[in-house]
């Protein structure tokens, strides 16, 4: 069995494992928020995000005279060890939880304030010779320091998600120009439309795609305003003159990101509007993807009575009782990571409008949310490239033969033979199956050499005046 030390809090004493760099605060948080079952650990940019607002803020006081060289040199040293990947297992905490991140907060203060503690020769729990209140939460409040590490957690997971958005818009990029030759009817309300190649609806998915790189990044540079210095309601009670310039300084020296100070800490404090802007660009990017994998499982329907324009790699068999059924596995599971994320904005809105007065304690599912469909994209975009874009091939013949037989093709004879003619050579076309070529010619509107012209296929996949 476990052995335990004893911490005590406000509420009084607790037992906390004894190898443990957490302590009593967190402990509570272990014993009260059994929600979601995802914990800190698994968010290790949000974890290394903290120790980096840590180690700021220590050099700030010590740079303020507020913190002895020992114990900050000590505190950098710790706070480097977390960025670096270590003691991510000492953040169990359940990821949604009430009290506005204090909870959150207080597990880097105790996991930083005890690894100092053993760095300078005593034993865990002993916080006279370093406080996680006293020492590594100096000159902050939760309503600073938790936001602030959110902040930074999320502008190094847009960076991750935006290469793996270059990486999708690419391979897309790659097909349209490998299947720039290939011939096939466009549509519009699922009905025959004019002709397009599929080179031309492949570069629409990476051009659309493309545009929300540029819109991930400029709502993710909101980030770089911070209320380190705010303490509990952006007053600054508890922080020193300068405090929060300096840290804000610091923090930009620490993460390479251009952190400035928000120039008004009251309004910064329970502002959550950077969330709200950022979470509707990973809602766009999600009902864009899940428009282009419902368009990838109409393409490669059939295989013999659907479309079959193109053929999805085969991932694995369809059913349990039809046999040789393969099933678009991997658009699926996209579209269903895409309902979350938009459900996610929808939480983050919610979570957005909570706020009461000068803090908005419903930070921690807001933050989990962003996160999670962060998470949920790039592994998202990852698997649908891999998995899927880079191995769909065509059906050349299938596309031309839907364009040959098309009703819609008389689109591009209108200009040539008026609207009137074009309606009901498309009516007879329709009722009697015949082609609209051979009913052009059988009434003697224009000639075959004129027809083959007009309808041969480069003609009608870009502008052009009349012949």
């Amino acid at each position: 069995m476990e052995d335990f030390r004893i911490e005590s809090d406000l509420l009084g004493p607790l037992n906390v494992p004894v190898s443990a760099y957490y302590g009593v605060q967190t402990q509570r948080a272990i014993e009260n928020f059994k929600i979601s079952g995802q914990k800190l650990s698994s968010y290790p940019h949000m974890i290394n995000a903290l120790a980096a607002v840590k180690k700021a803020a220590a050099k700030t006081n010590y740079e303020l005279g507020l913190l002895d060289e020992n114990l900050y040199l000590a505190i950098a040293e710790t706070c480097d060890e977390i960025i670096s990947g270590n003691l991510h297992e000492e953040f169990p905490i359940d990821m949604i939880q009430g009290g506005a991140g204090t909870s959150v907060n207080m597990n880097a203060n105790e996991v930083i304030a005890n690894r100092v503690i053993e760095k300078l020769g005593h034993q865990k729990g002993e916080y006279s010779y370093c406080s996680p209140n006293d020492h590594i939460n100096l000159s902050q409040s939760t309503n600073d320091a938790y936001p602030t590490a959110l902040k930074m957690a999320l502008l190094a997971m847009n960076a991750e998600l935006v290469k793996k958005l270059v990486k999708i818009v690419a391979a897309f990029r790659e097909k349209g120009k490998e299947f720039s030759s290939v011939i096939k009817m466009g549509r519009t309300q699922l009905q025959d439309a004019v002709p397009m190649s599929l080179g031309q609806e492949f570069e629409a998915f990476a051009a659309t795609l493309e545009e929300d790189i540029s819109k991930l990044n400029n709502n993710a540079n909101l980030f770089v305003e911070i209320n380190m210095g705010a303490t509990a309601i952006g007053t600054g009670l508890n922080a020193p003159v300068g405090y929060a310039n300096l840290c804000a300084k610091n923090l930009a020296q620490i993460t390479g990101h251009a952190i400035v100070s928000a120039p008004n800490l009251v309004e910064a404090t329970p502002d959550t509007g950077s969330y709200v802007i950022y979470s509707s660009a990973l809602k766009r990017l999600a009902v864009k993807l899940s428009k282009i994998c419902n368009d990838l499982r109409l393409l490669s329907s059939g295989p013999r009575a659907g479309f079959f324009e193109i053929n999805l790699p085969p991932m694995q068999p369809g059913s349990s009782i039809m046999p040789g059924k393969v099933n678009p596995v991997i658009p699926e599971v996209v579209n269903q990571v895409c309902y979350k994320v938009i459900g996610n904005d929808l939480t983050v809105t919610f979570a957005a409008e909570a706020g009461q007065l000068q803090l908005n304690v419903m930070e921690p599912v807001l933050s989990h949310s962003i996160m999670e469909s962060i998470n949920f994209l790039g592994n998202a975009l990852d698997t649908l490239r891999e998995k899927c874009i880079t191995g769909i091939t065509a059906n050349k013949d299938v596309c031309l033969n839907m364009v040959r037989n098309s009703i819609g093709i008389v689109t591009a004879l209108n200009p040539y033979i008026g609207y009137k003619n074009s309606t009901e050579i498309a009516k007879e076309a329709l009722e009697t199956g015949r082609s609209v070529y051979d009913l052009v010619l059988e009434r003697g509107i224009l000639s075959e050499e004129r027809i083959n012209e007009i309808l041969d296929p480069e003609n009608m996949l870009r502008p052009h005046l009349p012949m």
